[in-house]
């Protein structure tokens, strides 16, 4: 079972896909969203089998193929995964049909075909920015996962669209001008050192540069990877692009396309410089810590429902980078459980704001009020969907939040402390939002609107049921999960030459 193409086949599975429902005829909108609803599952199904394939306790990297490319550059179509981009991987199937199915009225007028195939050809750069184990080939997923999105958005979005989208693009696009800039300068210092061109990651690894070199290429990358997650202060374009894309589109933006920063920062950052990722690690942990708050605190101000979610998701990146840089098993574990509970979280949020704005054709909070009354079972999954966004426990991001928490307390005990308001303005932002919007009198206006008297529908359960069992399952027995990503975490760790810190006993006084 191993010996199967695994990566080359689900990588490129959605890109054929995407082709195939582009070509659909445009007086067929039924067949060509079928068509995508279909060719998703099979993505799913496969990556489903690949996770239970999954040595865990085996080598780190799994599936591993190489294929040649461009022989004079030194760059492989290399692909492989390990317990942090498997998880990714699963993530990623399992959103897209959930989206798809979700966004089944979201094209309106426009090309129904083009829309569901722009989903799975960003499927297709998702899954290979993941599964790269040449540093070319995952730039070059990087910078092409830009153009799907950038359509999603700029065609399909809201009032703001085309200022959202070129924004978006713009920065991401700097981002990996600069990671192209310090790539090259990785691949120069490669040649010199291994007597041959490379882009080969594991190759890259083992290389060992001067101080300033090393700590310019590490700012390189950083810099691309903290504009993508995003962080404080690159975070700018988040609120935009997840305010202005469609909702099935935000929730695979914020869901999943986000995390390439982070993992980003875990693959290569740490394991290729470990000596800058130890000098820059204080100022990287600064940057998270104003991230938690600042994005908290600009959430609470938000009147527009997907706009605050979207500054939500600035905060959680804030704790996944703070359990990055606090460099523990613990808080490394935690923070990509924290990448993948984001995405189901957050994902579902997003994904139930975008059927209550579908109803009330308006993203404001100020134009709800007491929808609860009209739609009691969609607002009850809102009510849900917002305390897994806040990590309430008996939720999988409450063990997350937990782990990044106790694993940076044992290093740095004020940092955790600060950090712990970040979630009690969680509380504060997530609860105000579901009391506004679905509590309280009913908004006069609301009765007036006869799409806000139909309660959640038989297809938009089969999107939530799966989303919500995920998070109450890991929330109680997170093992499945823990188990893949700690060894993973683990290697990368030591490979930076930082283990955990020894439990200290307090000496005397006891018998």
């Amino acid at each position: 079972m191993t010996s199967f193409p695994f990566l080359s086949v689900l990588t490129l599975l959605p890109l054929v896909g995407a082709g195939v429902v582009a070509v659909l005829p445009q007086g067929r909108p039924q067949l060509a969203k079928t068509v995508a609803l279909v060719w998703s599952l099979a993505v799913l199904v496969l990556a489903a089998l690949m996770y239970a394939t999954f040595q865990v306790g085996g080598p780190r990297f799994q599936f591993r193929e190489s294929y040649p490319w461009i022989p004079i550059w030194g760059t492989r179509f290399t692909l492989e995964a390990d317990g942090i981009a498997l998880v990714m991987l699963a993530l990623i199937a399992l959103l897209v049909p959930l989206v798809i199915l979700a966004s089944w009225h979201d094209a309106g007028e426009r090309s129904v075909p083009t829309y569901f195939a722009l989903l799975l050809a960003l499927e297709f750069t998702m899954i290979g920015v993941f599964a790269a184990a040449d540093i070319f080939l995952f730039y070059v997923f990087f910078e092409v996962m830009l153009v799907p999105m950038y359509f999603l958005i700029g065609s399909y979005g809201g009032a703001r669209r085309q200022y959202a989208a070129v924004k978006f693009f713009l920065y991401s696009l700097v981002g990996g001008l600069i990671m192209l800039a310090a790539l090259i300068g990785l691949w120069v210092v490669g040649r010199g050192q291994l007597g041959h061109a490379t882009f080969d990651w594991h190759e890259l690894t083992r290389l060992h540069m001067n101080t300033s070199t090393e700590r310019w290429l590490f700012l390189g990358f950083f810099l691309a990877f903290a504009i993508k997650a995003p962080f404080f202060p690159f975070h700018t374009w988040l609120p935009d692009a997840g305010g202005a894309a469609p909702a099935g589109a935000a929730a695979l933006l914020v869901g999943v396309l986000d995390k390439v920063g982070t993992f980003g920062i875990l693959r290569y950052c740490l394991p290729l410089f470990p000596n800058a990722s130890k000098y820059f690690a204080p100022l990287a942990l600064a940057l998270a810590l104003i991230g938690v708050l600042y994005g908290a605190l600009l959430a609470v101000g938000q009147n527009d429902l997907k706009r605050l979610v979207s500054y939500t998701s600035v905060a959680h990146f804030g704790f996944i980078g703070i359990g990055i840089f606090a460099f523990t098993t613990q808080a490394g574990t935690g923070a990509v459980f924290y990448m993948v509970n984001h995405g189901l979280a957050t994902g579902l949020l997003f994904l139930v704001v975008g059927m209550l704005v579908a109803r009330r054709g308006s993203a404001l909070v100020s134009d709800f009020g007491g929808a609860g009354k009209l739609v009691p079972l969609l607002a009850g999954v809102f009510l849900i969907a917002g305390l897994a966004s806040l990590s309430l426990p008996g939720m999988s991001p409450f063990v997350s939040e937990f782990l990044v928490l106790l694993g940076t307390f044992t290093v740095n005990k004020t940092l955790a402390v600060v950090a712990v308001l970040g979630v009690i303005l969680a509380a504060g932002y997530v609860l105000w939002m579901v009391q506004r919007a679905t509590q309280g009198a009913l908004n006069p206006a609301l009765e007036k609107i006869d799409s806000m008297r139909r309660d959640i529908s038989a297809r938009e359960i089969v999107v939530v049921a799966p989303l919500i069992a995920l998070i109450l399952v890991l929330g109680f027995y997170p093992k499945p999960v823990l188990d893949v990503v700690n060894p993973a975490v683990q290697a990368t760790f030591s490979q930076i030459g930082k283990a955990d810190p020894n439990p200290t006993v307090a000496q005397g006084g006891g018998k």
